[in-house]
């Protein structure tokens, strides 16, 4: 009788597994995929030995102006006055401990993801040489802002092609000393940042990643094309040439104007995780914020699915990128890079329990500021105690 009974739980069991299966299958297969995902080959990843040992030293950070504000992605100070702009829209202003709005590019409301392109998103933002603000809004596009009235002035619309296209994900900019140039990124000419989800696990090589604003011509040029996710821009010290974050690829390639593209542009390769904004070190060198890790030894999702496309079409056929977001580890990395793009150290937070999803460390006053993308607070550490 047991064999019975087992043989028939057997069929039982198959027949039941095969019949939520085929749907299921079927369903995955009708359902439309939003990505159209390329294979990316990325080396194995450095290990995290020698400089890159893991630490805990970002766990010495402090939270400042907790639940005060959300998403500080990008840090600048006028003097001990520091400004950010946050995940709701806002251009805020942060003086003597106070916090106050000075200025919104877009308008209300503001709240979830599906509000950002008419609410706004303001990403890097830089000093200009008379104390003026300079913002890029993924969505607006590089703006010109008056610290201390609030008073906006567009620069460089989305609504305006440049060379027959517009701008879809206006990222981040670094601004000449004497304020002429402004180099700016363009993260993608497909997807805006609403979708950075989209863009990173699709791959494409689609946008013209880095571009030229002159403010006395007001001419826009196009430098740079081809990227995967162009991010974070630095000009070098000297400014004879530009950094830009390729997020995408764990690299950073530089610009000179005249340079042949080709290998020499690349300035750093196979990082240990996806780089978002880079700002100079008072040592000469750069601060590089890590979106998301690759561990090694260790697993990372990124590189497992980089050449696997099926995969990233099953994933967005079924779960949508906030979800797709939880299963990305917490893990917060810092490093400082020297001039010729060796590294010089690194701050660690390993489960992101002190600051997560860091996208920018600006140093100010002997103290390394921390924006982020999505956490509510600024964290700041204590350069002379790490």
């Amino acid at each position: 009788g047991s064999t019975y009974s087992s043989k028939v739980f057997r069929v039982t069991f198959l027949t039941l597994a095969v019949s939520v299966a085929v749907p299921l299958l079927g369903v995955t297969v009708l359902l439309d995929c939003p990505i159209d995902p390329q294979p990316i080959s990325l080396k194995e990843p450095p290990l995290l030995a020698g400089v890159l040992e893991p630490n805990t030293r970002l766990r010495k950070a402090e939270r400042l102006w907790e639940n005060q504000l959300v998403g500080p992605e990008s840090i600048v100070n006028i003097g001990d006055v520091l400004f950010t702009g946050t995940a709701d829209g806002k251009i805020i202003k942060i003086e003597d401990g106070e916090i106050q709005t000075i200025a919104r590019i877009g308008h209300g409301p503001c709240g979830g993801r599906e509000d950002e392109p008419t609410c706004g998103r303001p990403l890097g933002m830089r000093v200009g040489p008379n104390n003026t603000l300079f913002v890029a809004d993924a969505y607006y596009g590089l703006y010109e802002v008056d610290p201390d009235t609030g008073e906006t002035k567009v620069l460089v619309s989305t609504k305006t092609p440049i060379e027959g296209q517009k701008l879809s994900f206006v990222n981040d900019l670094t601004v000449t000393r004497d304020g002429r140039k402004i180099y700016f990124t363009d993260s993608s000419s497909k997807w805006q940042r609403q979708d950075y989800l989209f863009l990173l696990l699709e791959g494409t090589d689609d946008g013209r990643h880095l571009l030229e604003y002159d403010t006395v011509t007001k001419e826009v040029k196009v430098l740079m094309v081809g990227l995967r996710f162009p991010n974070g821009v630095q000009l070098s010290p000297a400014e004879d040439f530009v950094l830009v974050q390729e997020t995408t690829m764990a690299r950073i390639r530089y610009y000179v104007s005249g340079l042949m593209k080709g290998g020499a542009d690349m300035f750093v390769e196979n990082m240990p995780g996806l780089p978002d904004n880079i700002r100079l070190s008072s040592s000469g060198g750069y601060w590089v914020a890590m979106a998301a890790v690759r561990p090694n030894p260790g697993f990372s999702l990124l590189d497992f699915l980089s050449e696997k496309t099926w995969i990233k079409r099953m994933i967005f056929k079924l779960l949508s990128q906030e979800t797709v977001m939880k299963f990305v580890p917490k893990y917060s990395l810092v490093v400082e890079l020297s001039e010729t793009g060796s590294y010089k150290r690194s701050f660690h937070d390993p489960n992101g329990a002190t600051v997560a999803y860091v996208s920018e460390a600006h140093e100010h006053n002997g103290h390394l500021y921390l924006g982020s993308f999505r956490s509510p607070y600024i964290g700041r550490l204590d350069l002379q105690h790490v």
